[in-house]
């Protein structure tokens, strides 16, 4: 379980939820309401000292999506120390492309359902 986020982090977490992006919005319209697999998604929860895209408590599954700047080598290790840091709190983080959500919006579902049934079976 993550750690109690800090005021500032929740304030900023609040603020990512009321100024999402496009694709941020068309995934969290697929994902609400328990449409996926019935499960209950969180967007922008904060897990200090990170702020996650999406997150499935039950499954500790993160859902990140990576614009243009995750492509650039600054964004490629920053990324990649925070999924290392996810991963040792036992949260499995899926990554897709805005790209991706854009143009094969119903193959990232099925890898979404694919991995949250592996993680249902492993618990």
């Amino acid at each position: 379980m993550p750690d109690r986020p800090s005021l500032q982090l929740r304030d900023f977490a609040r603020h990512l939820r009321t100024h999402q992006t496009d694709c941020e919005h068309l995934l969290w319209q697929r994902l609400r309401a328990r449409q996926i697999a019935e499960l209950k998604f969180r967007r922008q929860f904060p897990c200090p000292p990170y702020v996650l895209d999406f997150y499935c408590v039950e499954l500790q599954l993160a859902i990140e999506l990576d614009g243009g700047q995750h492509y650039e080598i600054a964004g490629q290790i920053h990324d990649r120390r925070r999924t290392n840091f996810l991963r040792e709190k036992g949260i499995e983080v899926l990554r897709f492309s805005n790209l991706e959500v854009i143009e094969q919006m119903e193959d990232v579902l099925e890898q979404i359902i694919r991995v949250a049934k592996a993680l249902r079976l492993r618990s």
